[in-house]
């Protein structure tokens, strides 16, 4: 049967599992936009800009462990979503970024938002195919849904020149390619058990890799037969249990010293599902780079990152959901000692982890995270921007295994809202609890428009501090009384949400916090909550009158 070739590509996806695409609309795919009208099995989300809908991709690609899929145009619209693109490879999210490109006839002459996105994306995507046989196209989605998912997934790029979605084609849908596994030998798992029973003070660092119910189930049962404590890479606090003994904390940006230090007691390292990038090792001091103090076991599916960085005594390329449940078949025998190292390490977390109100009086993002703690369900999911107001629910909100937490690895802002719309598309009965700084509001939160278009009942919490906080931390440590470019002049968030048609609130008091978190929450549609945080209190660890000599 004879179809246009922009149909092919659209039951190519659909054969791969797409179900939701999100997009801006360009006129260098009409065709595709077309096809999909015609595809009603794959949900079309339209975006009010390109970094919103590639952040959209990202976030949904995190919920499913499929790859996100997003179509902008040439040009600008491809710039715009490069923030995705970026984001994906950073956080290691599949990702396929579909472009619209100027006709064949018309590449390498200058034409009219003409970008050569080989040259573009060549840093940040893992492959970059243009199409110029549109009989191909079945083979180059197959290639991209592959490359995107395994053995570190990231971003890929499909270019589209516009002249070939409207050939006729012959060809099929194509078929997904088989997946690549790494599995985990016994004769490894052995091992390891054997490093561990000789170990007083281990420490087993998880990452991005377990961040499914596998890897979350595989994780809980490795740690508890070996009595290991377990700290989580940046921003996968919620893989593992927090409440559990064996919970060791979370290697997250601005750590106290003094809780870095405590870690580098460990005896033995075993890191498993993690890259080992500059913020989970604390700026390559966790383990120590090149050449860690303590023995490293580093466990990945990709061997491309086992001894890059780090010199491991055991590098296994295995996938590590797997190698923790063969971990787990080899019970070890821990020394008596290490009961002590388990308990100081959790006791540490656990007396951290209360809110207490602070003696100035001043408001910041605590008494929110207290009130979370009390309303938030068992299976929430949590965004959070990028910036110093997250500290808050990482210090002191306890993830139950269960729920999830959304965020930007790579550091990128403007997640926020984006990611919440997504996650509430794909997870319809389930709470979605945003946190997002004012900086970051005002880059992408027009998606809230999207979110209302779309019943999606996102709750939001602006940390309204009128300044780009963690710029202007990072100022107060190196130049103490100099802020330069942090200020800003905010709307009003709650009347700015009740235009877009959400509901709005606004805490300016401490005292007020958890009765407006309740109300907001209660609210059957989205609502926004604008916080009037204090700059003084410019991090969950630190007040400006701490930093300044």
């Amino acid at each position: 049967m004879s179809r246009r070739a922009a149909d092919l590509l659209v039951e190519s996806l659909e054969t791969h599992g797409a179900d939701r695409v999100f997009c801006v609309p360009g006129e260098s795919y009409l065709p595709v936009l077309d096809a999909l009208h015609q595809h009603a099995r794959i949900q079309l989300i339209t975006c009010r800009h390109e970094s919103g809908a590639g952040f959209m991709a990202v976030a949904d690609a995190k919920l499913t462990k499929r790859p996100g899929l997003c179509f902008v145009s040439r040009g600008p619209g491809a710039t715009n979503a490069s923030i995705a693109v970026h984001t994906a490879e950073q956080d290691a999210v599949p990702l396929i970024l579909l472009v619209g490109q100027v006709p064949r006839n018309e590449l390498g002459r200058g034409a009219f938002q003409e970008v050569d996105y080989g040259k573009t994306f060549a840093d940040m995507a893992k492959e970059v195919w243009t199409v110029h046989d549109p009989n191909r196209l079945p083979e180059i989605v197959a290639r991209a849904w592959s490359l995107a998912s395994a053995p570190t997934p990231g971003p890929v790029v499909i270019v589209l020149p516009e002249d070939v979605l409207e050939e006729v084609v012959s060809g099929q849908a194509s078929q997904p390619l088989p997946r690549q596994r790494q599995p985990a030998g016994s004769e490894t798992a052995r091992e390891v058990a054997q490093r561990l029973s000789e170990a007083e003070r281990p420490l087993l660092i998880a990452g991005g890799c377990l961040d499914d119910e596998e890897g979350r189930a595989a994780l809980l049962a490795a740690a508890q037969t070996h009595g290991i404590p377990v700290i989580t890479s940046f921003k996968r606090q919620d893989i593992f249990p927090n409440s559990n003994p064996l919970y060791a904390g979370h290697l997250g940006f601005k750590m106290p010293a003094a809780q870095r230090e405590v870690y580098e007691e460990a005896d033995l390292l075993l890191a498993v599902g993690t890259r080992l990038g500059e913020v989970t090792t604390q700026g390559y001091r966790l383990p120590a780079a090149p050449v860690p103090h303590q023995p490293l076991i580093h466990v990945h599916p990709d061997p491309a990152h086992l001894n890059q960085v780090f010199a491991a005594e055991l590098a296994v390329a295995a996938e590590p959901s797997g190698f923790l449940r063969a971990l787990a078949e080899h019970p070890s025998r821990p020394p008596a000692a290490r009961a002590a190292w388990v308990e100081m390490l959790h006791g540490r977390i656990r007396a951290a982890r209360p809110w207490h109100r602070p003696a100035d009086g001043l408001l910041d993002m605590g008494p929110v995270v207290a009130a979370l703690c009390e309303l938030a369900t068992d299976d929430a999911i949590f965004i959070t921007d990028a910036g110093n107001f997250s500290g808050w629910l990482h210090r002191h909100f306890p993830f139950n295994g269960r729920q999830r937490l959304i965020g930007a690895v790579g550091g990128a802002m403007g997640i926020g809202v984006p990611a919440a719309v997504a996650a509430g598309l794909r997870c319809p009965d389930r709470q979605i609890i945003t946190l997002i700084g004012d900086g970051g509001f005002l880059m992408t939160g027009g998606e809230l428009a999207t979110a209302l278009q779309h019943g999606v009942p996102v709750k939001i919490f602006v940390s309204d501090n009128q300044s780009y906080g963690t710029i202007r931390l990072h100022q107060e440590r190196q130049y103490p009384g100099r802020p330069t470019a942090t200020d800003l002049y905010n709307p009003d968030f709650a009347k700015l949400a009740e235009a877009y048609g959400a509901r709005g609130f606004t805490i300016e008091s401490i005292d007020e916090a958890a009765a407006v978190v309740k109300a907001a929450l209660a609210e059957p549609g989205a609502a926004l909550v604008s916080v009037k945080t204090a700059v003084e209190h410019i991090s969950a660890f630190a007040t400006l009158s701490e930093l300044r000599p």
